[in-house]
């Protein structure tokens, strides 16, 4: 077939030249190739700076209502050949896909192309970066900082069978920094779709003032505490449930939406929640879905209320409902998340709290029942007690154990500020405020 330098385009469209000649009757390529350099860095030190080009090539094939999936990340356009035409060969011998529909017929796609400059010009400057979050970071008395900061160049080229052929290109930022201070530590995260210096000066700052804060912590007592979730807590749980919003997902059975409806309450009425693929400050926007359909700016939960499941044309067949410009090909999936501010200063939702805590960082999310919502994590790094509505000592590790649709329904304060996060914990970008949520179970952490 060729070579793999090739524009993104080229190999999409050649790809699908290839697929429908050995037979396929449907056939969509996304490639993607992404430019990314990441500085590392550990105790106080940059430890390396890596830069790398992946080209990734995802494949949907259908024959006769069978469907296949492809996910490749291929040295040369002969190892694509084998998989085609290994998959054309098992194509009578599966069974009919129950979620098959046919690749939506797109009359014009709109990509959605934002690439900054900053980004481009500081892959060659990652030690001034680095520099930055070193220098803002010992501002405060730390010991030790650790964390990365990575800058990605992305173009990304979606071909169907039905005609569609659209390219986008993006920049993206994302950073975390984590923070040491004899007991006490402190983490945060920043991302952006460019080079923001004082997000990142923000962000290392926090953590270092976190770091200092939570030093000399104490045990407390497990029972149902009111708690402050900051926007790093928040929204990996978001995340979740935002997730839980697939359509795929709750057909699936693993959605806390599985036996609720469109229109029902399920969170206080103050929580708006939106799914924003068209914002171009977080990094994850994007004006075609994997079917090429035009993206738009959604309510997942508005006033409260459920507003929207996140479909791909297939889901909304079997639902019979209309796609939402949200696919992957099998399931669909949120871009990037906003929660809307409220209009509380954190000092104001911290002089509310009678006895409680503020949690700033968690880990291991787990989920024990996904229909109940039960889960249980990991409350590390800066935890701090709050007694009368003042912030008195810091706290050890905890773990909450609780149900998601507890956590939204006893949302009482929204935080007026937002702010962007993405690290390994928080997957889907996500722009959040703190959140005060009453009587929230936390029991001990055991090691």
């Amino acid at each position: 077939m060729g070579r793999l330098g090739m524009h993104v385009s080229e190999l999409s469209t050649k790809l699908i030249e290839k697929a429908v000649k050995e037979g396929f009757d449907e056939v969509a390529a996304l490639v993607t190739k992404i430019n990314s350099v990441m500085a590392k860095i550990a105790n106080s030190e940059p430890t390396v700076i890596q830069q790398w080009v992946t080209i990734s090539v995802n494949l949907y094939l259908t024959k006769s209502r069978r469907i296949f999936v492809v996910s490749l990340e291929p040295r040369s356009l002969e190892e694509l050949d084998k998989p085609i035409k290994e998959l054309i060969a098992l194509a009578g011998k599966v069974i009919e896909s129950p979620f098959y529909a046919p690749l939506p017929k797109v009359e014009k796609v709109e990509p959605l192309n934002m690439v900054d400059k900053s980004v481009i010009d500081y892959m060659d400057k990652m030690d001034q970066l680095v520099g930055l979050l070193l220098e803002a970071s010992y501002r405060e008395r730390i010991d030790s900082v650790a964390g990365m900061v990575k800058l990605s160049y992305v173009k990304r080229a979606l071909s169907t069978s039905t005609s569609i052929n659209a390219v986008e290109e993006k920049t993206s930022m994302t950073s975390y920094i984590r923070a040491f201070a004899g007991d006490g530590s402190g983490q945060w995260s920043f991302t952006s779709t460019k080079v923001d210096t004082k997000g990142l000066e923000y962000m290392a700052l926090t953590a270092a003032r976190f770091a200092n804060e939570s030093k000399g912590r104490i045990d407390i007592e497990p029972g149902y505490y009111d708690v402050i979730l900051s926007p790093m807590v928040f929204g990996n749980l978001i995340n979740y449930v935002c997730r839980m919003a697939s359509a795929f997902s709750v057909l699936m059975g693993t959605s806390i939406f599985m036996k609720r409806s469109v229109g029902e309450e399920v969170a206080s009425n103050i929580l708006n929640v939106y799914d924003v693929p068209r914002d171009t400050e977080l990094p994850n926007f994007v004006g075609f879905d994997d079917e090429g359909v035009k993206t738009y700016n959604k309510p997942v939960i508005e006033n409260g209320v459920l507003k929207t499941l996140l479909h791909n044309t297939k889901t909304a067949y079997i639902m019979k409902s209309t796609t939402t410009g949200n696919a992957g090909w099998i399931a669909p999936h949120p871009w990037n998340i906003h929660v809307s501010p409220g209009d509380s200063s954190f000092n104001e939702m911290v002089s509310e709290v009678k006895k409680g805590l503020i949690i700033t960082n968690n880990w291991y999310t787990r989920l024990q029942n996904y229909v109940e919502g039960e889960f249980s994590t990991i409350a590390r790094d800066a935890i701090f007690l709050i007694e009368n509505g003042r912030i008195t000592r810091s706290v050890n590790r905890v773990r909450i154990a609780d149900k998601l649709l507890n956590i939204l329904k006893n949302i009482d304060l929204i935080g007026k500020d937002l702010y962007n996060i993405h690290w390994w914990e928080v997957g889907i970008p996500t722009r959040s405020p703190y959140i005060l949520v009453r009587n929230i179970r936390i029991t001990k952490h055991v090691i």
